[in-house]
């Protein structure tokens, strides 16, 4: 059918080809992206042109043709740096990366196409499509449409710059994997059969023990040898060191003068602006309310922790940093019955995935087909079709096991936006959790591993539900950001329920469900420094704003680590490393990296509507949940979400009983 205001012509919904992603080789790429360009800026010509009153016909429906463009330009290259295993192929995701980012500077501060939008008249149409045109308008103002030519100048240059200089600082990450070498077995006391079972070993034949995750998290945690620990951990704290040193002053020193420019105090308070907390002062007033609420029980927990450790060494006066998850480990085990290395054999890797996708599944009414034929970038990776009643409605990628120069943490990345009767939404997961393939034994995994992808899928499912919207902008890239981890950190509430975990944790061997009296020990056992880790991430949440709520002229960036470590002196600094090299969020979060508490503050409020319910898997609940929280996505504030899902506002008491419960 012809247009109509507020909306488009709708058909079914289809797969389209992520096609950066799909990229034959650098050159392909480079030729991608310059046409998704070139196609963008006559789509903004041909807005500019347009003649007569404006119409959503005549600029916005055109305009978000540039937006999904746009948006795949912005999402696949990136991740493409992240994750081919070819270097040529990384280098052309970040130069079209950055042009991607040099179109949408110039976009943001298109005087011609703000003064077009806000030209509309929008008291006709519908909440979805006002919603999204007000955040379009926003982001014009955020940018400095409306500043003078020169002051746009200096803002196209410094976004350029800041561009590169983030990349930089990722890729200094991403390709410093260190390593130790350890003489003999006997340094890998403590630590799980499988780890010690078939050991890496170096050209030298000793035991290579690198800083990726599935070797170091285990090792700090388990290791019964404080030196064996110590060293790992500063090898893992010093990645990107010392390179990231002045990446990170320049980083800091662009930012502010962007934010300056634009007539803002600094980067905090400007980035804050279109987040839920509004502001830089109301972000560091919420950190200070976590710092008071758990600061008692964080003292408790330090000190359970060094009275463990003083039956070990009764001279111990503190706590290293290498110490804390080797000690609170301990006191789960002696305390509480729980030893989490026994959990491992339940956890084998394909055993999983299995039941993460059998959770989801019957949790939100959908299920998942795997795409064995569906082309990617690597070929340890997975794909699946989200289907729902035999109709699909999303495609995701899982790049789940660790390799040279690949993203070594845990992310999910938007590849394909969603549109309502028009495209799926399409994304992925980059993770890295021990390879079934890798030919060193069965794939076991950590329950904090297990967390991260219960997390990561989390964000998978939010980007699938809310891909049915009208607007590119109203999907889940435009949640506000400080609401994006609330539901992922939910989704990793179902791991620690009883009769949810024994339907598919078995043991690897012989085919058994995890002991009903384990994961009720491991529940009780959870609170063990809970308080303590929320102080941890305290010092991330206060460095992060701490580097970006001044003017960083001259900054020493590792006093100011020395400086926030201070105010939290329960959080052991291990002195001569250098955390802020490899703290990858204070690029891509910057400021806001107490996202992650304010979310956790919402997600312990939204479950609590589940557990009121009796059961975690109530179908009634899920669904209102599916529907008023993950399918808006950016459609409305996250604050409405919240409140049509709970009847009320969120509020701070579930997660402050939470973090104060004692394991019984």
């Amino acid at each position: 059918m012809a247009h109509t205001r507020g909306s488009r012509t709708r058909t079914a919904a289809k797969l389209t080809r992520p096609k950066y992603v799909l990229a034959k080789d650098p050159e392909d790429l480079a030729a991608l992206a310059d046409k998704g360009l070139a196609r963008c800026k006559a789509l903004v010509d041909k807005i500019a042109k347009a003649k007569g009153a404006r119409t959503l016909a005549n600029t916005l429906v055109p305009y978000e043709d540039v937006q999904r463009e746009l948006y795949e330009l912005l999402t696949q290259p990136k991740f493409l740096s992240d994750v081919h295993p070819d270097g040529g192929m990384r280098d052309a995701g970040d130069t079209a990366y950055q042009a991607a980012e040099r179109f949408q500077t110039e976009l943001n501060l298109n005087r011609a196409l703000y003064d077009a939008f806000a030209a509309l008249d929008m008291s006709g149409e519908d909440d979805e499509t006002r919603y999204a045109v007000h955040k379009i308008l926003r982001d014009f103002r955020l940018a400095g449409v409306d500043r003078d030519e020169a002051t746009r100048a200096r803002v196209r240059a410094l976004r350029d710059e800041i561009t590169a200089i983030g990349q930089e600082f990722d890729k200094n990450i991403r390709e410093d994997e260190r390593s130790i070498a350890l003489d003999g077995l006997d340094a890998l006391e403590g630590m799980p059969a499988d780890y010690i079972a078939a050991p890496p070993r170096g050209p030298d034949g000793k035991i290579k023990i690198t800083t990726s995750y599935p070797d170091a998290i285990p090792l700090i945690r388990y290791a019964k040898r404080a030196e064996v620990r110590k060293r790992l951990q500063r090898e893992f704290l010093d990645r990107a060191y010392p390179k990231n040193i002045d990446v990170l002053r320049k980083l800091l020193e662009g930012r502010h003068e962007l934010a300056r420019v634009l007539g803002h105090a600094h980067h905090a308070d400007y980035v804050t602006k279109d987040k839920m907390v509004g502001t830089a002062r109301t972000a560091a007033d919420f950190v200070r309310k976590v710092t008071k609420a758990s600061e008692a029980r964080a003292q408790k927990d330090y000190d359970l922790l060094l009275a463990r450790k003083r039956q070990d060494d009764p001279r111990a006066k503190s706590l290293e940093r290498w110490d804390t998850n080797y000690y609170a480990e301990l006191v789960r085990a002696e305390s509480y019955a729980f030893d989490a290395k026994k959990l491992r054999p339940y956890f084998e890797f394909s055993k999983i995935l299995d039941g993460l996708l059998s959770i989801t599944g019957k949790l939100f009414g959908v299920t998942y087909k795997e795409v064995k034929d569906a082309k990617s970038w690597h070929p340890s990776v997975l794909a699946y079709d989200v289907l729902e009643r035999g109709t699909r409605i999303g495609r995701f990628y899982l790049d789940l096991h660790p390799r040279k120069d690949k993203y070594s943490h845990a992310a999910a990345a938007p590849l394909v936006p969603g549109i309502r009767g028009e495209q799926v939404p399409q994304a992925a997961l980059m993770c890295n959790f021990p390879d079934p393939r890798g030919g060193h034994g069965p794939a076991l995994m950590d329950f904090d591993e297990v967390e991260t992808f219960f997390h990561e899928f989390g964000h998978l499912l939010h980007d699938m539900f809310s891909g049915r919207g009208k607007w590119t902008n109203n999907t889940m890239g435009g949640v506000e950001w400080d609401f994006i981890e609330a539901p992922s950190q939910m989704l990793e509430e179902w791991l620690r329920d009883p009769k949810v975990l024994r339907t598919f944790a078995r043991h690897v061997d012989t085919g058994e469900p995890v002991p009903r009296e384990v994961v009720e020990a491991m529940d009780r056992a959870d609170a063990v420094a809970r308080a303590l880790e929320a102080h941890r991430q305290l010092v991330y949440a206060t460095l992060s704003l701490r580097y970006y709520d001044r003017d960083p002229t001259g900054i020493d960036s590792t006093q100011v680590l020395w400086e926030v470590h201070a105010q939290y002196p329960l959080v052991p600094l291990f002195e001569g490393t250098h955390l802020q090299c490899n703290f990858g969020h204070l690029n891509g979060y910057s400021a806001i990296y107490y996202t992650y508490l304010w979310s956790l503050v919402i997600a312990k409020d939204l479950f609590g509507r589940f557990k009121a319910a009796g059961s975690i898997m109530d179908a009634k609940v899920a669904r209102a949940y599916r529907k008023e929280v993950l399918e808006p996505g950016g459609a409305r504030p996250a604050a409405e979400s919240i409140r049509a899902f709970l009847g009320r506002d969120f509020t701070f008491d579930a997660f402050e009983r939470w973090l104060n419960a004692a394991g019984s």
